[in-house]
């Protein structure tokens, strides 16, 4: 991994918890999933962060649940401000909101739905949606864009329309790695790059590759697209742990990124490493 600035947290802006004996996982269907089908916490991702210099983290929901919200907000008090921000879920047609938000005690950052699981592309385009993303602005908080392609217009049109709401694209919008799917993917992550209430995550790639046979060079266009539109100050790397593990390692998945940001300065490999998250998610 590039050294970092002399100061800088080496932050791992994606990863996810969860405890299949409190909830289950909606998702989570499927003998492909089977390898990631129990309980993950923190305990088991904390010597992964100080075998590859790690300082801290941000874990971000995984299903439609306060519950879920509140519990991690807990395993961030927990741990020792390892854990230095969540972005958890609420429901952003509540009218409540507002109250909602400010009731969640701890480091909430930011908050996430699934968006690529609603049947409608142009869910974000909803009035009720819309509201929602504004009282998340006004509580100060970065909302997660969980995309794919599918709903990357609908994203660039809410990300316009919303110009006081930082915005975090996760996972570069999911390209379609495996297929070697490029446009209109590229050109739209430009168009929405080119808005300045918005950045993204180096993550998740490896598990929009071929899981068995992914190889760097099939992966690096994509993150050095990224590193382009958005430029270094701009984006930020997650892990996306333990989701990862059904393709590479967490070693792996770093690796990946350093080869990606080779060419950088220390400075701006700072920032992908840990300034863009602390500044965005504003992580103390």
């Amino acid at each position: 991994m590039p050294e970092a600035v002399r100061g800088t947290r080496r932050i791992d802006a994606h990863h996810h918890l969860w405890d299949l004996d409190r909830r289950p996982q909606p998702w989570l269907t499927g003998p492909a999933l089977d390898p990631i089908a129990r309980t993950f916490a923190f305990p088991e991702l904390e010597p992964l962060l100080d075998a590859h210099g790690l300082d801290a983290t941000v874990v971000v929901q995984s299903s439609s649940s306060l519950d879920e919200t509140r519990e991690l907000l807990d395993a961030a008090a927990g741990s020792g401000g390892r854990i230095a921000g969540v972005v958890g879920w609420a429901d952003l047609t509540d009218p409540a909101l507002a109250d909602v938000l400010a009731s969640l005690a701890g480091p909430l950052v930011g908050v996430r739905h699934q968006v690529q699981d609603e049947a409608d592309p142009w869910w974000l385009a909803r009035a009720g949606v819309r509201r929602g993303l504004a009282t998340v602005a006004a509580a100060g908080l970065a909302y997660d864009l969980l995309v794919t392609p599918r709903e990357l217009p609908a994203a660039l049109d809410t990300v316009a329309a919303l110009p006081e709401l930082r915005f975090v694209l996760d996972h570069a919008a999911k390209p379609a790695v495996a297929g070697g799917g490029w446009e209109p993917w590229a050109t739209q992550v430009a168009e929405l790059a080119a808005l300045p209430n918005v950045v993204c995550k180096l993550s998740g790639l490896v598990t929009e590759a071929d899981w068995s046979g992914w190889e760097p060079a099939d992966l690096l266009p994509y993150a050095r697209h990224v590193l382009a539109v958005f430029g270094p100050d701009r984006v930020m790397f997650g892990s996306d742990w333990p989701v990862c593990t059904l393709a590479a390692s967490y070693g792996d998945v770093l690796a990946l990124a350093a080869e990606a940001t080779a060419g950088l300065t220390p400075a701006e490999s700072a920032a992908v490493f840990g300034g863009t998250a602390t500044s965005v998610y504003a992580l103390r």
